[in-house]
């Protein structure tokens, strides 16, 4: 049976762990061939020793998404391996300090959120976009969250970010709607990753609060992600873009 992304190439950020890990292991099993970029090089390398164990093709590769030179040799390692970029992911993310307020929030904190969470997916769109330009076509799909939507109390650079994530999703889906390239963001709601695992252990009390906040009344799996980012950047949503998709368990329904 053909994947739904057989032959592509794709790339993801944050790869080594959590939601980007299940959705490397998504888009291979569905025949893609991907470069995991992840900060932990070996966190990454596992992501990859998993895809081949499952009969996929995977490689590592370390890479800082705030810092411009590293994305861009991401992007050109991406090519100089598999030819072309059919598909980027760009999700490596941050939360920031939780529970902390507007006010009480230290500047060189909110800096880092905004430099991980929004730049970072600016700086990766900016040489993913350069490259399906030369080749006439691709797709990009951005981690905004359900607080690129709704605000939520004590995480305001978290917040502020994912707005900017989908504000530049929408953008950058109209200035490249007439060249073959798709951009589109999806918007997680609470999934138990590694990253809310951290939270959790940090504010036990945040546990309830991300259960009763969902109207299905559970936390999401990261393979749930992983399928509807792997419909974005097949052919199937081939008249889809400039949207930011709630994958949510019904929490902004409310």
């Amino acid at each position: 049976m053909i994947g739904r992304v057989e032959n592509k190439i794709a790339l993801v950020t944050g790869g080594g762990s959590g939601l980007g890990r299940a959705t490397v292991q998504a888009l291979a099993r569905e025949g893609a061939k991907v470069l995991i970029a992840d900060l932990n090089l070996e966190s990454a390398h596992e992501t990859a020793i998993m895809v081949a164990e499952a009969g996929g093709e995977a490689s590592a590769f370390a890479m800082d998404v705030t810092i411009a030179a590293q994305v861009e040799a991401m992007v050109q390692t991406t090519v100089e391996r598999y030819g072309r970029l059919d598909c980027a992911f760009n999700n490596a993310g941050i939360p920031g300090k939780v529970g902390t307020s507007v006010i009480d929030y230290e500047e060189e904190d909110w800096d880092r959120v905004i430099a991980v969470d929004l730049k970072g997916v600016w700086l990766g769109m900016k040489y993913e976009l350069k490259q399906m330009l030369k080749q006439g076509s691709g797709v990009v799909v951005n981690t905004a969250s359900i607080a690129g939507l709704v605000g939520l109390v004590g995480s305001s650079p978290y917040v502020a970010s994912k707005h900017g994530v989908v504000g530049l999703t929408k953008t950058a889906a109209l200035e490249f709607a007439q060249q073959n390239i798709r951009v589109n963001a999806v918007c997680p709601g609470v999934f138990r990753t590694p990253l809310v695992e951290k939270v959790i252990a940090e504010l036990p009390e945040r546990e309830e609060l991300y259960l009763s906040a969902q109207p299905i009344g559970r936390m999401g799996r990261p393979e749930e992600l992983a399928e509807a980012v792997v419909w974005l950047c097949s052919d199937a949503a081939s008249f889809v873009t400039g949207h930011a998709f709630p994958v949510d368990g019904g929490y902004v329904a409310g």
